[in-house]
């Protein structure tokens, strides 16, 4: 069988799947079934060659086993596989995340900058309006503050005009394309750190959030949240390998819950905690990064006072370049704040994958079973 039939054939296997579930009343992704497919194929206690094509009698198998394990809403193995298809959906490393996130952040301002790239104005209005829009442009690509907030955007005007008069409109619009976008960012980049220098010396900051002061608290507490879900995890780990092992030494054992369910529950919680440590791993190299981008940010904001106050006049190819390196700085600890919000919310949303187990085996159900094991190992 070619590659493409073989394709063919799992696509349908997949269709077939999702139609039978939900003719029994649930609804579900192929996206899912594709995830329970793999890891029925990929159980050994299946009984299916991975080195052989599938027969007819294989692929009836495997969609009777699929439907009925997508159908039991009460089976942890279900929910671990739905927790699995949610990270994999939703969670990636932060490079690529970031890089995906300036990209989108890109693509919905470029209408914005094809209006100003794309100008050809002639009129004093016209040039009025031009600048008006590169304001609003290099506010929404620093996202310090609303381009719809007057006070924002006087205190914007007047870090542009300060590099970039109105009376450069002309030589900006003889550029081509790729030079006027260039300069804009570059422009967007110098009015960013003047705004923030200003801020910093209590003469402006109009809209711009104090980002290192909400960092310093907002990844402690997230912190604190994965090491309280990493905790509560990992005890029930240990308490369902205990009753586990147990159950194994003990002939003919039996209980109120089946060794099966506790066994799938043991595998929900391990697959929840690895997906924290993945998620703590990402934090602390957050709360890293912050620090050394306060550092840099003070180190920075300290030698271009020094270097302001120490002159009476600067050269622009001196100071520019230090507004930049500020701007640069800020939008690390904007990245921090975007990447850490994605982070919260994934971590949010694994918890009701574990509750199933939880909600069955509670304190009450779990205390008499460890009991037991107490008592054998005594």
């Amino acid at each position: 069988m070619s590659r493409a039939q073989a394709e063919s054939v799992i696509k349908n296997i997949i269709r077939e799947i999702a139609q039978e579930c939900a003719g029994r009343g649930n609804a579900v992704s192929e996206t899912l079934v594709a995830f329970m497919v793999k890891a029925v194929v990929l159980d050994p206690d299946n009984g299916f060659n991975v080195d052989r094509s599938l027969t007819k009698d294989d692929v009836q198998k495997l969609i009777d086993m699929c439907v009925e394990k997508l159908v039991d809403t009460e089976s942890p193995s279900l929910e671990t596989i739905k927790m699995q298809v949610y990270f994999d959906m939703n969670y990636t490393t932060r490079e690529e995340f970031l890089e995906e996130h300036r990209r989108v952040l890109e693509s919905r301002l470029q209408p914005v900058v094809r209006d100003i790239t794309d100008s050809r104005a002639r009129t004093r209005d016209e040039f009025e309006s031009l600048y008006r829009k590169m304001v609003s442009c290099a506010l929404l690509k620093s996202g310090l503050g609303s381009p719809t907030d007057i006070s924002v955007v006087r205190e914007a005007t007047a870090a542009l005009q300060s590099v970039f008069p109105q009376t450069e409109l002309g030589n900006f619009l003889q550029l081509n394309k790729v030079d006027k976008e260039k300069q804009l960012r570059e422009l967007t980049q110098i009015m960013t750190g003047i705004r923030l220098f200003n801020r910093n010396a209590g003469k402006g900051g109009q809209g711009i959030d104090d980002l290192p002061a909400i960092l310093s608290e907002a990844i402690p507490a997230t912190k604190q949240n994965l090491d309280v879900e990493l905790q509560r995890t990992t005890q029930l780990v240990f308490k369902y390998t205990a009753i586990i092992e147990k159950a194994a030494s003990v002939v003919g054992y039996r209980d109120e819950i089946p060794v099966e369910f506790i066994k799938q529950a043991q595998i929900n919680c391990r697959q929840h905690e690895v997906f924290l440590r993945i998620l703590m791993n990402d934090v602390v190299i957050s709360a890293e990064k912050v620090a050394l981008y306060e550092r840099g940010f003070q180190d920075k904001m300290q030698f271009l006072k020094e270097t302001v106050q120490s002159k009476t006049a600067v050269p622009t190819a001196q100071v520019y370049p230090l507004f930049v390196d500020l701007s640069v700085l800020w939008l690390g600890f904007q990245d921090e704040m975007v990447l850490l919000s994605v982070l919260s919310n994934i971590l949010a949303n694994l918890d009701p994958f574990t509750n199933i187990h939880r909600e069955k085996m509670t304190d009450d159900v779990l205390e008499p079973l460890l009991t037991n094991v107490r008592s054998e190992e005594r």
